[in-house]
């Protein structure tokens, strides 16, 4: 179950506005169950490799640490360095299994945070709140799920926390099938949400793109059910260009698709736009993403390339997840445009 209770929240920008937010995690292997022995954090000092093209277009890239990161110093002593010159912001990335108390089973259900009972989902993100506050110097306020796993206690235990900002949410996509929260009727509309309406939401920058876009909301279930997905319909209707899903990330996606993205969501009014990526992509072998050095080289070039259109051939500028809650906060917007 995911917050049903939930408050638009308009906002205006003078252009096109791009968030870069990291999850800073653990190094694991995506094709094996869940481990709780997997807490290697050797790729964080190898961070610099995205970290230096974000800086060259002045981004300040929200790093999500989860409890590995947070704990051990080989991997929080870097970001710490860069938090303190002022060029990215630390927040919070809760991957249960590997995060204390140890009490639930560790299994794919048990992997999204939102599906633990409430106390322990409390507990386990205090944890983590503290650790971090202990070793980067001050309380985070901006939240994401591990696996994106919100669920119906995570908005009032974010603001019993103090955190201000969630991006959990990840439009038009299901997880259900492994047990996660389905987030198929949400777009990309920030949103308040928790029990006073205290908690920004700004979802992850997902799309549908291709001549049928129009048709999506109606197509979505049947283009993406069980029986589509093994039949590779999917794959058929985005080779057509007739309907396809991208999400703006450069881990599975080229500059070409991102571009396409950007310039379809920019045709309909949107300015806000979210770029995400997994901090192990960083060191080939740790993701499926780049599985060598050449597979590197190219999720590197694509950050920087697309960076370049952003910034030079969109008119757009960077934007940090505290910066757009202020504008959202700010009095005097239009009306019809004040949260």
């Amino acid at each position: 179950m995911l917050p049903a209770s939930r408050k638009s929240a308009p906002f205006q920008l003078d252009g096109p506005r791009l968030l870069v937010v990291v999850d800073t995690e653990e190094e694991f292997d995506w094709s094996r169950p869940h481990s709780r022995s997997c807490t290697g954090v050797e790729h964080i000092r190898h961070q610099d490799r995205a970290q230096s093209i974000l800086e060259r277009y002045g981004i300040r890239p929200t790093y999500v640490v989860d409890y590995p990161v947070a704990s051990q110093e080989a991997a929080y002593r870097p970001l710490r360095e860069w938090l303190i010159d002022g060029k990215c912001l630390i927040g919070t990335h809760l991957h249960p299994w590997v995060n204390p108390p140890f009490e639930e089973e560790v299994s794919a259900w048990n992997s999204y945070a939102g599906n633990l009972p409430a106390r322990l989902e409390r507990e386990k993100l205090t944890r983590l709140t503290e650790v971090i506050a202990t070793n980067f110097g001050g309380r985070p306020t901006v939240y994401r799920a591990g696996r994106y796993g919100i669920g119906p206690a995570t908005g009032g235990i974010l603001e019993e926390l103090g955190y201000e900002i969630d991006s959990s949410v990840v439009p038009f996509t299901d997880f259900h099938h492994d047990g996660g929260p389905d987030f198929s009727g949400f777009d990309a509309a920030p949103f308040w949400f928790g029990p006073s309406g205290g908690v920004l939401e700004i979802p992850l920058t997902v799309g549908w793109c291709g001549r049928l876009r129009t048709y999506a909301g109606a197509l979505q279930s049947r283009v993406l059910s069980d029986r589509s997905i093994r039949l590779h319909v999917p794959g058929v209707f985005a080779r057509l260009r007739l309907l396809e899903r991208i999400r703006l990330t450069p881990e599975g996606n080229s500059l070409a698709e991102m571009k396409r993205l950007t310039a379809t969501l920019l045709r309909a009014g949107q300015q806000l736009f979210v770029l995400s990526y997994h901090s192990p992509s960083v060191v080939p072998g740790n993701t499926p993403y780049v599985r060598d050095t050449t597979e590197l080289q190219s999720f590197l070039g694509v950050i920087d390339q697309f960076c370049e259109y952003f910034f030079g051939i969109c008119g757009g500028a960077p934007i940090s997840p505290h910066e757009l809650r202020a504008e959202i906060n700010r009095p005097g917007l239009p009306a019809g445009l004040a949260p």
